[in-house]
């Protein structure tokens, strides 16, 4: 399926994800200025990796102008700042072995997930901070919850990633169509490892964006 795709498809898959920037850029400026910064970076990281999913994401969770918060929407928040820093880490790491270094198996995965992980682990213990959580409870929050959220995410995206690659490298379409896709299925595997660890009260999750808003007027 991936080599159907060709360098035209990846070509038009960008131009889709830069629209998708333009638009949660400029409504973050006009709209959700009241935001975290590292929170907004966050969400165009988002974007980034997942295009229209992450645009809807944001669109239905993200914006202090959502009609109302939920168990669902405060989940999709926690997992699209786990995701944004994971999927850093994944990028850097397979371009750089994989890609660059031409390295192959598991010390790309270990590399990468060591890479996820502490990246993500600081996406995620910045904007509990700045929505207003102690340092202590943030670190407790972000140290028990995301261990669990970022191995699911990392297993699952470097797994699909090792799976579609094959031997292809940074000159291939194939190298960055799996990518792309193993960004995605980490990302749709962690969501609802994230509403259980919400539920059950080991995560408490990104505040709600509407009380944001209010404080900042």
């Amino acid at each position: 399926m991936l080599e159907s795709i060709g360098w035209p498809g990846l070509w038009i898959w960008a131009v889709i994800v830069l629209l998708c920037v333009a638009v949660v850029v400029t409504d973050l400026r006009r709209h959700n200025a009241f935001l975290g910064g590292m929170m907004k970076v966050a969400w165009v990281l988002t974007v980034c990796y997942s295009g229209p999913l992450g645009l809807l994401i944001y669109a239905w969770s993200g914006r202090g102008q959502i009609a109302r918060d939920s168990l669902w929407r405060k989940s999709f928040r926690s997992v699209a700042h786990c995701y944004s820093g994971c999927g850093l880490g994944e990028v850097i790491g397979v371009l750089l072995l994989a890609g660059l270094l031409s390295i192959s198996g598991w010390p790309v995965n270990v590399v990468t997930f060591m890479l996820a992980y502490l990246i993500g682990f600081a996406f995620t213990l910045g904007p509990l901070m700045q929505s207003g959580e102690a340092f202590a409870v943030a670190l407790r929050d972000t140290l028990l919850a995301e261990t669990l959220s970022i191995t699911a995410m990392e297993i699952t995206a470097l797994g699909v990633n090792s799976w579609l690659v094959s031997q292809a490298g940074l000159d291939s379409p194939r190298f960055w169509a799996a990518l792309i896709v193993s960004l995605t299925a980490g990302l749709l595997v962690a969501y609802p490892v994230n509403v259980l660890l919400i539920h059950f009260g080991v995560k408490e999750g990104m505040h709600d964006p509407r009380h944001m808003m209010e404080h900042a007027h």
